[in-house]
């Protein structure tokens, strides 16, 4: 019997794998590996010949670009960051949030001649935001609660990820403005489409008929 390699899935670690358990559910893979994962690394619906791997959301993009798998699901957010080269198939529609930019009230980006400085984890979407606006800015990265910037004076404003606000409220901060939608996604690499057209295609209409129908 001719061996035909498994068609491999990575995963982004946290709510974007239960959900993706969810709509693998809904189409009518083996999800059982997967939601009693223990320590391994790779776990197998070996029905319909489909590998999973969980691993974290930037990870995923350099597995799939790299072709070690052959589709991901990841946010938005870390593929607008890395811009690297795969295909984007598919809008999930869950993990709703947006990127802003905010700062304490009395901010205002079109007043003074000093360069701004912008805090934020997401320094390339932070340069594309400005670099539409024709401002020059001084992008200063921050790991942590990137909140804290414009309160100590590190920063004039941060671009972060706003979900429902409240860290930012909490925190006398105000969204001055919206920067673009996130939510996750469904990525392929570029010769796995090619390669397996067929199956690839056959998995993306599942599962895009279960985000329309609500998931």
């Amino acid at each position: 019997m001719e061996y035909i390699k498994p068609l491999r899935i990575a995963l982004t670690k946290g709510r974007l794998e239960k959900t993706a358990i969810q709509i693998f559910d809904k189409i009518g893979l083996d999800t059982e590996e997967l939601k009693n994962k223990g320590r391994k690394l790779v776990l197998c619906d070996k029905k319909n010949n489909i590998e999973f791997v969980l691993v974290k959301a930037v990870d995923v993009l350099t597995y799939v670009e790299h072709g070690a798998a052959d589709i991901g699901i990841v946010g938005k957010d870390t593929l607008m960051e890395a811009g690297k080269d795969f295909y984007e198939v598919l809008d999930l529609k869950v993990g709703k949030c947006k990127f802003a930019l905010a700062s304490i009230p009395s901010f205002n980006l079109r007043e003074g001649y000093n360069r701004k400085k912008i805090a934020s984890k997401y320094p390339n979407v932070t340069r594309e935001y400005f670099r539409t606006l024709g401002k020059d800015v001084e992008i200063i990265k921050i790991e942590g609660s990137v909140e804290l910037a414009p309160i100590l004076g590190l920063s004039d404003a941060i671009v972060d990820i706003v979900e429902t606000g409240t860290t930012l409220k909490e925190n006398g901060l105000i969204v001055f403005e919206e920067i673009s939608d996130i939510s996750a996604r469904m990525i392929v690499n570029r010769a796995s489409m090619k390669m397996r057209k067929d199956e690839i295609k056959d998995l993306i209409n599942k599962v895009q008929n279960v985000v329309e129908e609500g998931i």
